[in-house]
């Protein structure tokens, strides 16, 4: 294959620094070169840099894409979705509209529930495709890798289907067993979570099926006590630990997620001042998901400007489900994020990118645009990168991964 030379490109977001998660001031500097160019190679990036300089030491048999004067930055990385699911939640939706509390909705047979009864029919094939179309759902907002939790099925079997379906999507997609979601009606929640603990992670395990399990933990939901043990079996066969905590009350879940030494804790709406301070001394990097305060008409956002300030490795997601974040754009979330959370344009797109890629264990080979590193790029309708917040809807993905559709090759 040619080696492929993306020229002017009226800016380029590099992410240039550290290949690892980046923090405080760090998280503002995004490698940007107005005027740019870059090279690609065999799948990576060979070079980088002003439209003059890539022009000298291009390769004479290159092939030559004319980005036009767009805005390039890194494949953006969804840290946080649940891809696997059955269904939708459109009378949820319109019942949230009249008024109706999550309560209630679950009451009259919506919520987790009603996800759940369209999910376990199906089989592998079928939640293959169904993950397949919600990932090109993400994929058209600038997305090119994205991490994706079970949780929709609820039982040994169906969750089993979930993680297989999520195969065939890798590398792009990287699976989480979020076999504890919720504890299924129709089992007797003790031996549901000896289940998960004895049965789903060591099988998720041994057959590579997920890099990490995942845990809700909230009233109602997984206690602290049944996140101990799942965080005890986890660990006991090699897998990583994310959490759910403090989305719906400061229940000390961030506390909880430094004290059992968590990859990530995400949501953290209610999290304050001790919650980000455990997080800072254990280096666990937040997920934080506006997509999710905003589809459920709350009005209580992580506090993001904090946690930036505090040090910690911030990253945004989607938070993709069918039902309390319907919304497959990371720019609209990086919009909710600068307009709700005090966060700057650069460092929502630190956020989305580098230091999504290092929960994922992929910041030596994606989330920046540095030499030697893929060539995993998305090219956007805009000229300027705060536009991606700034109009979120309008600046709209062009191009997929090493590869620039639509655009003007010679």
């Amino acid at each position: 294959m040619r080696p492929l030379v993306v020229g002017q490109c009226g800016q380029i977001v590099t992410m240039q620094g550290p290949k690892r998660a980046r923090v405080g001031s760090e998280m503002g500097d995004i490698g940007l070169i107005t005027d740019a160019a870059m090279i690609v190679r065999d799948g990576k990036i060979e070079a980088v840099g002003p439209q003059d300089e890539i022009e000298w030491i291009a390769p004479a048999d290159a092939d030559y894409c004319d980005a036009g004067g767009r805005l390039i930055t890194p494949g953006l990385v969804d840290a946080h979705t649940h891809l696997v699911f059955g269904g939708d939640r459109l009378d949820d939706f319109e019942a949230r509209s009249q008024g109706k509390t999550y309560a209630e909705i679950a009451t009259d047979g919506g919520g987790i529930w009603r996800t759940v009864g369209a999910t376990r029919p199906l089989n592998t094939e079928e939640l293959a495709k169904r993950a397949s179309h919600h990932f090109d759902l993400l994929g058209r907002h600038g997305t090119t890798i994205a991490e994706a939790k079970t949780g929709y099925a609820l039982d040994r079997d169906g969750e089993l289907r979930s993680l297989r379906a999520l195969q065939s999507l890798r590398p792009r997609v990287v699976p989480t067993l979020l076999a504890a979601h919720a504890y299924p009606k129709d089992q007797d929640p003790e031996a549901y979570l000896a289940m998960v603990c004895g049965e789903l992670v060591p099988l998720a395990a041994r057959e590579e099926l997920a890099r990490d399990v995942d845990v809700f933990v909230e009233e109602g939901y997984f206690s602290h006590e049944d996140a101990e043990r799942l965080a005890l079996a986890a660990r006991a066969h090699g897998l990583g630990l994310r959490m759910h905590v403090d989305q719906l009350a400061d229940s000390g879940g961030a506390v909880l997620a430094a004290r059992l030494g968590a990859r990530t804790a995400d949501h953290l709406e209610h999290t304050g001042a001790d919650g980000i301070a455990a997080l800072v001394e254990a280096g666990v990097a937040p997920v934080l998901l506006p997509g999710s305060v905003w589809g459920l008409g709350l009005s209580r956002y992580p506090l993001g400007r904090e946690m930036v300030d505090a040090g910690l490795p911030v990253v945004l997601a989607t938070d993709f489900n069918p039902g309390s974040s319907p919304v497959p754009s990371l720019p609209f979330c990086m919009a909710l994020a600068c307009r709700f959370m005090r966060m700057t344009p650069a460092e929502c797109l630190t956020a989305v990118t580098v230091n999504a890629a290092a929960t994922l264990g992929l910041e030596t080979s994606h989330g920046a645009l540095m030499p030697g590193m893929a060539a995993d790029f998305a090219v956007w309708e805009a000229e300027d990168y705060r536009e991606l917040a700034y109009w979120p809807d309008v600046a709209t993905v062009h191009g997929l991964p090493g590869i620039c559709y639509n655009l003007n090759f010679r």
